[in-house]
């Protein structure tokens, strides 16, 4: 099968449906939105509120001829519902409005294949949307039942159409999932490396059009594709920094999220959202500017919930700070002093020194601190110690000894103590806690790939 390609929809009719019993119903607003991302040309929006759902046509007879009207009218060449619907309901909405009909989920199909740039991305996208057309062939496509003779690569004999179509689907999302796996396993090499090396990872998570491809470019001066659109970004970005008291981090750009985020598309881009579940801390970036940041808070909250990533620390990163009046620039804090949201501006640059430092101080916030006692021959130990920029203070006593103030959170000194063959723990000379910070070894997956 070859890989897919998506036009830019053309001329398009928006269908909005209010149901009095659904809860958290999608948004018309984002619906244009996601339709101007796919390039669509919005000639009109029909709202309608029903007490329920048509099983045939989602809206009902009497809807459907006002939208096939709306659709001669202006000449339109796609409707989009902003709801899911059946295979059955979108083969009788097309034979009666005679135009190309999709959902949602189709919707975003489109902008991601529309925005797929890297290999992976484009797997992903092309996984997603294999499953969702895998529910239409198997429940819609009757067209599909004229049986096919022979033998060999053309299926049995009497094996219909839409069974071989069914294989090749099968055949081909297999096929993807294998090369998926390859790259997984590529990324959870590098990230084994990087906890080997105890790097911390902050990725930037966030509704998506909230600045975060923007504010990543500032923070590490690299040129992410960013635009006033919804999933600009699709392809996650890792770019290195080094903060003066951390040393080395990485910043990951991740995919925005919305709200309802299909199914299908959590579990295509699994290994993409890996890389936030595995994170050391989550920028939540928001919109300040926009007027419904609370429901986009919500929803991006249970995005992170879905994937299993609300257990990971995080940070409130207000942009676009500079357009409210009576918002301060700056870290705020809570009343133990700890940071906790930052008001700064992309566009400007205002308040990133001070994102920066609240960066800083979240992951230093556990870190113990005891003193080592180095000999001459400890010179591996000291050189990590000094790549990871965990030395406090240094000093040597009468005999020769070098004393090092060693400042690390728990988890690094484990891996450190094990990358140093135990003898960080050999070299403790006084720590003042609860226990050794390596005794946490075990509770770490540490992934030797020298």
């Amino acid at each position: 099968m070859a890989e897919m390609e998506f036009e830019p929809l053309g001329p398009t009719i928006l269908v909005h449906v209010e149901l009095p019993q659904a809860k958290n119903q999608e948004d018309l607003e984002e619906l244009h939105r996601l339709a101007e991302s796919a390039g669509a040309e919005i000639c009109d929006a029909i709202v309608c509120r029903r007490d329920g759902i048509d099983p045939r046509t989602y809206i009902g007879s009497g809807k459907v001829v006002e939208v096939a009207d709306a659709v001669r009218a202006h000449e339109a060449e796609v409707v989009v519902f902003n709801s899911p619907l059946s295979p059955a309901q979108e083969r009788n909405l097309e034979k009666e409005i005679g135009v190309r009909v999709m959902d949602r989920i189709a919707l975003i199909l489109v902008i991601f294949a529309m925005r797929a740039r890297t290999y992976e991305g484009k797997l992903q996208v092309e996984l997603a949307q294999l499953r969702y057309e895998q529910a239409r062939l198997v429940r819609g496509w009757t067209h599909l039942e004229r049986q096919k003779g022979g033998f060999g690569l053309r299926g049995g004999p009497g094996e219909t159409q839409i069974e071989l179509d069914r294989r090749a689907l099968r055949e081909r999302i297999a096929a993807i999932k294998e090369d998926l796996e390859v790259v997984a396993r590529r990324r959870e090499q590098n990230r084994a490396q990087r906890k080997k090396n105890a790097i911390p990872v902050v990725s930037f998570v966030g509704y998506t059009n909230a600045g975060k491809s923007t504010l990543f470019n500032r923070l590490t001066q690299s040129e992410v594709y960013a635009a006033d659109q919804l999933f600009a970004t699709l392809d996650p970005t890792l770019r290195n920094m080094v903060l003066p008291t951390i040393g080395k981090i990485v910043f990951a750009d991740t995919v925005g999220f919305i709200r309802h985020l299909p199914h299908e598309l959590v579990a295509a881009f699994r290994a993409t959202l890996e890389e936030t579940v595995q994170s050391d801390l989550l920028l939540h970036i928001i919109d300040i500017a926009d007027p419904r940041i609370e429901d986009n808070i919500e929803a991006v909250n249970a995005v992170l919930a879905q994937i299993k990533a609300d257990s990971v620390p995080s940070l409130l990163v207000f942009n676009k700070s500079d357009l409210k009046d009576d918002v301060s620039i700056g870290i705020v804090r809570d009343e133990t002093g700890k940071p906790v949201r930052v008001n700064v501006s992309a566009k400007t640059g205002a308040g990133l020194e001070d994102l920066l430092q609240a960066v800083s101080e979240l992951l230093t916030l556990d870190q113990c601190e005891f003193e080592l006692k180095l000999s001459h021959s400890d010179g591996k130990l000291r050189s990590l110690l000094y790549e990871l920029k965990a030395i406090a203070s240094q000093s040597y006593d009468e005999e020769g000894y070098e004393h090092l103030e060693v400042k690390l959170k728990p988890s690094d000194a484990a891996r450190l103590n094990k990358l140093s063959a135990g003898r960080l723990a050999a070299c403790l000379y006084n720590f003042q806690g609860k226990g050794v910070p390596w005794q946490q070894e075990e509770e770490f997956d540490f992934v030797d790939i020298d």
